[in-house]
């Protein structure tokens, strides 16, 4: 299912974090910049402590903790997050930060209505939290990011757009990472917006961004 733009109400936003929420932020400056035609229907959240909680707050969107320890398995509590982001009315999950593996009932629930973004021109250094030090450790003169759909192989769906990083001489994990989440920031920004405005289409594993009229059918086909 895609986002119908000519719809009255706009694109309504599930995001999930887990650490700093910087590009929770991103999204949120875009929406009050006009710069997005999106609103934040629900922030999740899987740590108390993390400072995207506070960014939410501050911005007066909607915001839910969930802690493994609070239900009986990791499922029951994916469970209650894919019910949270339906009583909301969500149309778009957006994975912005979020350090969990999803199981494949959520994810077929939202197929193709879920993105992620991920620190790394994938397919390189795809399935884990590591990608940045992982490309360091390589050797590799050019990383980025990416922005994609999310299917139930981890890191492996569609592509909807990617920013190169090119790695410096003295580069560290923080240095690096600083410059490849100042893309991040952008290349998701403008992935919402192309949805909010029904501008991508999936057909086998192409992912296509035009005018709504000039794109091929939707299929999530994989």
């Amino acid at each position: 299912m895609s986002f119908n733009p000519l719809k009255s109400t706009k694109l309504r936003l599930g995001i999930l974090v887990s650490g700093r929420g910087t590009n929770l932020q991103a999204i949120l400056d875009a929406i009050a910049g006009g710069r997005l035609e999106a609103e934040v229907a629900l922030v999740v959240c899987n740590r108390p402590g993390a400072q995207a909680i506070r960014r939410a707050e501050k911005a007066g969107v909607p915001v839910e903790v969930f802690e493994r320890r609070d239900y009986p398995s990791r499922q029951a509590k994916q469970r209650a997050i894919a019910a949270s982001l339906a009583e909301k009315k969500v149309d778009l999950v957006v994975c912005a930060g979020w350090n969990r593996v999803l199981d494949d009932d959520i994810v077929k629930q939202f197929a193709g209505r879920m993105i992620n973004v991920h620190p790394s021109l994938l397919p390189a250094f795809g399935g884990g939290m590591h990608a940045i030090e992982e490309a360091l450790s390589y050797g590799v003169k050019i990383t980025g990011c990416t922005v994609h759909f999310v299917t139930t192989e981890i890191d492996s769906g569609p592509i909807i757009s990617q920013a190169a990083v090119p790695v410096l001489q003295y580069d560290n994990v923080e240095t690096l990472a600083e410059r490849i989440h100042e893309e991040e920031h952008r290349l998701l920004v403008e992935a919402i917006q192309l949805y909010s405005e029904g501008r991508l289409r999936i057909t086998d594993r192409t992912v296509f961004a035009g005018s709504p009229q000039a794109l091929p059918e939707f299929s999530t086909q994989r």
